[in-house]
């Protein structure tokens, strides 16, 4: 299938599945890049690399990583590697987009539902009183783990735009999220790779995305060379970012953009 055909058939496939809103813009393939937890040092680096793009970084931290309670999550997440709400203010005063990832990174599926929804509460309430302009209408709720249960994600769904959670809990025999209709409240599914690098597996995944008829793909990632679980190197980020911008029907995105895009 010559270039042309292809681009054709995607926009048809596209509109199929209910992408009209971007491929308007002549873009069938949206992907989001979700790094997680809050890491100082990998975060301003991953603005950086997308910056020399011209692309907003898509970043999700933990709201209590900062404080002197958080303990740490295992070998991956240590206190000393945590940026504070000073420097998500700065980042997001550059354009990048900074959203809430638990209040101290638990698997809420693991506690009782009261203590889960506490957690949320707090974590929620702290980003409306510390992070500049933050807007809950276009909020979106990143678990931890990507664990979260229907329940969860309709609590969560009262005060954000958008969760995000496990693709295998919200998607059926697709790896792509399908956009819907800017009234709905959604449910997106991610996927991710660790604990090793992720370079090879982000590769496979985009090139796969690329090759078939159009969606959202979320990849979930962390950290930058050897912070976090499953961290890709920045190598690796710069040089997809480099192949990436030039796909004419490829938008590169944050989760809250997207939203932004169907609520304009």
């Amino acid at each position: 299938m010559n270039r042309r055909s292809f681009v054709k058939t995607t926009a048809l496939s596209a509109l199929a599945m209910g992408f009209e809103s971007f491929t308007t813009k002549g873009k069938t393939h949206i992907l989001t890049l979700s790094f997680d937890d809050g890491f100082k040092k990998s975060f301003y680096r991953t603005a950086e690399i997308h910056e020399n793009y011209g692309l907003k970084a898509c970043l999700n931290v933990i709201a209590s990583g900062h404080l002197p309670e958080f303990k740490g999550v295992g070998f991956w997440v240590r206190p000393d590697q945590m940026g504070n709400f000073e420097d998500w203010n700065t980042l997001k005063s550059r354009g990048h987009e900074v959203m809430p990832h638990s209040w101290a990174h638990l698997n809420l599926t693991q506690i009782p539902f009261e203590q889960a929804t506490a957690n949320m509460t707090r974590c929620l309430d702290y980003f409306e009183a510390n992070l500049e302009g933050y807007d809950k209408e276009k909020a979106v709720y990143n678990f931890a783990f990507n664990a979260s249960t229907e329940a969860l994600d309709h609590f969560a769904l009262q005060r954000v735009a958008a969760v995000r959670t496990g693709a295998w809990l919200t998607l059926t025999n697709t790896k792509t999220n399908r956009i819907p209709g800017s009234a709905e409240r959604l449910r997106l599914g991610c996927w991710s790779h660790g604990p090793d690098n992720s370079d090879d597996y982000v590769e496979a995944e985009v090139n796969e995305f690329l090759a078939g008829p159009g969606g959202w793909l979320i990849l979930n990632l962390h950290g930058l060379d050897g912070e976090g679980w499953g961290p890709v190197s920045t190598w690796y980020l710069d040089h997809l970012l480099r192949r990436l911008v030039k796909i004419d029907y490829l938008d590169i995105l944050p989760t809250g953009e997207v939203i932004k895009e169907l609520t304009k």
